[in-house]
């Protein structure tokens, strides 16, 4: 299960990472308000969506009044957010989430998620995050490294130093990072994540280290465990003949081809939709 960008670093700040201070609206009018009460004169609008690639498509923006934001909430709102992740369909932003905007030094990116193949937990560093950290992973992927551990109740300053030591951090902000981290995995662990992205962790003006993004996906056959978390589900974000097929809990994903698969078992699901792929054609669904 996905949440929002809002939803995943209330989240996080109860575990004790430092996020920007924002507020959530549905509305322009609500934005507005809202937005009143915080402590800049300089705001970051984000359009809510589960979907990654909201900045190159002009998701997020930074304004200089209310004025500003009230016109590009009016924009956003109800529109249709197209990226590379959405499809040509693109999603309708329901939510926007105005932030106090930050002042920049450098950006990072970092992630922990369960690494299956390797059952271990897996923490995912470079010292270029930001939005094109893809272009990063494919081009330089030397500038990116993986750390890997295991389970245990908490991580060690050890191994945290080894995750920020591609940073190149110095004094206070290298153990800022560190703190992060161990608050991201106590995260991972408490909450049955599966995957806590921050992009970009970024280090500000004053030297303060940030969460300025954040994405948490959750395994979904712990979210019996946690109802606090499952009330968090937004399903305007999901696909309705997924929706429903979970209510009989199978397992679909729609996709984009024309021949539809009504398989026994996940292993032959997947072979299924190989052999359909080795023929030149494209599968409809995973079920």
């Amino acid at each position: 299960m996905n949440i929002h960008e809002h939803q995943a670093k209330e989240l996080l700040k109860k575990f004790g990472v430092p996020v920007p201070n924002g507020v959530v609206a549905f509305s322009v009018e609500e934005a507005i308000e809202k937005s009143k009460l915080l402590k800049t004169n300089k705001y970051v609008l984000k359009a809510q969506i589960h979907a990654g690639g909201r900045g190159k498509a002009g998701g997020i923006k930074i304004l200089n009044s209310l004025d500003d934001l009230e016109e590009e909430s009016s924009n956003m709102l109800g529109k249709f957010l197209k990226t590379h992740q959405t499809g040509p369909e693109g999603r309708e932003v329901r939510r926007l989430y105005i932030e106090e905007a930050t002042e920049i030094e450098k950006e990072f990116y970092l992630s922990c998620l369960i690494d299956r193949a390797n059952s271990k937990i897996a923490f995912i560093a470079s010292a270029q995050g930001g939005m094109d950290i893809e272009d990063v992973a494919s081009k330089n992927p030397n500038k990116i490294i993986t750390y890997r551990l295991d389970y245990k109740n908490k991580i060690s300053d050890e191994e945290t130093e080894k995750v920020v030591s591609i940073f190149n951090l110095k004094n206070s902000s290298k153990n800022q990072a560190q703190k992060i981290i161990q608050s991201i995995y106590q995260t991972l662990i408490k909450t049955d994540a599966s995957l806590i992205e921050i992009n970009p962790l970024v280090i500000t003006k004053k030297g303060n280290v940030l969460c300025l993004d954040a994405k948490i996906n959750f395994d979904d056959n712990g979210l019996y465990r946690h109802p606090e978390i499952l009330n968090l589900r937004d399903l305007n974000e999901e696909d309705p003949i997924e929706i429903e097929a979970s209510k009989h809990d199978l397992s679909y994903i729609k996709l984009s081809g024309k021949i539809g698969c009504m398989v026994n078992g996940a292993g032959l699901a997947m072979a299924t939709m190989d052999i359909i792929k080795l023929h030149g054609e494209e599968p409809a669904n995973f079920l």
